[in-house]
């Protein structure tokens, strides 16, 4: 049996080592991109390939789809870099089920900020007059409307460039829920947007009261303040007139009392 045993541990040391192929790319792919079969080869992997990886015999079901995640010159192709059959490339193949990209028109101060590229994490600060709000007494409110939201693409860019610099855009898009996408909708219409840099790893929802411009001078509370009583005006007393009645040698005067008489 010791024999037997060694021969065979022999036998199968001396067998190669399963192999498979597995597509891959033949140069560094940018998210966004179709691929097509010039841009496609095949690697060999030894032993198990990476879970979802695309065998060399089905090479033809990744040409056609977009790529979601850069790609780089000899990596196996996984599934989940690509986007779903039939939804082709470009910034809709990026979008994850269920979310959106909605629109957002930036100011100059948020272009050279610096932030606006794609994949940083950002607060949306509203500020404007609430409805119903006393202007003279509590002025402009800013609040937090949301937050650490994903910048999906800057302008017409839905990747970085070589060195990761901010470019001055005029829209920027935002990925948020079906739910956030109408509050973002509305308040574009209605208020000013501001984009606040958030750090990425940091995705604590903070929550903040908000704060109106009567609170940066006087220090008051968020609540808003409250109107004072107007003072009712004391109604004019009425003008009086006379008239003086002449009666044969006597004579008398008579007082009215009239709104806009005269004497």
């Amino acid at each position: 049996m010791l024999v037997v045993r060694l021969v065979r541990n022999q036998a199968a040391a001396a067998r190669p080592p399963a192999t498979a192929r597995v597509v891959a790319a033949k140069a560094d792919i940018k998210l966004g991109a179709i691929l097509n079969a010039d841009n496609l080869t095949t690697v060999e992997i030894v032993g198990t390939p990476p879970q979802g990886a695309i065998l060399e015999k089905n090479k033809s079901t990744a040409i056609g789809r977009g790529v979601i995640s850069d790609l780089y010159e000899g990596e196996p192709i996984i599934e989940s870099r690509l986007a779903a059959v039939g939804s082709g490339g470009g910034l809709a193949a990026t979008i994850p089920q269920g979310m959106r990209a909605c629109a957002v028109k930036v100011d100059d101060v948020v272009n050279v900020s610096g932030f606006v590229t794609p994949g940083m994490r950002v607060d949306v600060l509203i500020s404007g007059m609430p409805p119903g709000a006393q202007s003279a007494e509590q002025g402009t409110v800013a609040r937090t409307l949301l937050q650490n939201i994903q910048v999906l693409s800057a302008g017409t860019d839905y990747q970085k460039d070589a060195e990761g610099k901010a470019k001055a855009v005029q829209v920027v898009n935002l990925l948020v829920t079906p739910e956030q996408a109408e509050t973002l909708s509305l308040a574009s219409n209605q208020v000013r947007i501001q984009l606040v840099l958030r750090n990425p790893l940091d995705t604590k929802i903070a929550v903040v009261p908000g704060t109106a411009t009567l609170n940066l001078f006087g220090g008051q509370s968020n609540a808003p303040a409250k109107p004072r009583p107007t003072a009712v005006p004391k109604s004019a007393a009425p003008q009086a007139f006379s008239i003086e009645v002449i009666n044969g040698s006597k004579t008398s005067q008579e007082k009215f009392a009239s709104p806009g008489g005269h004497q």
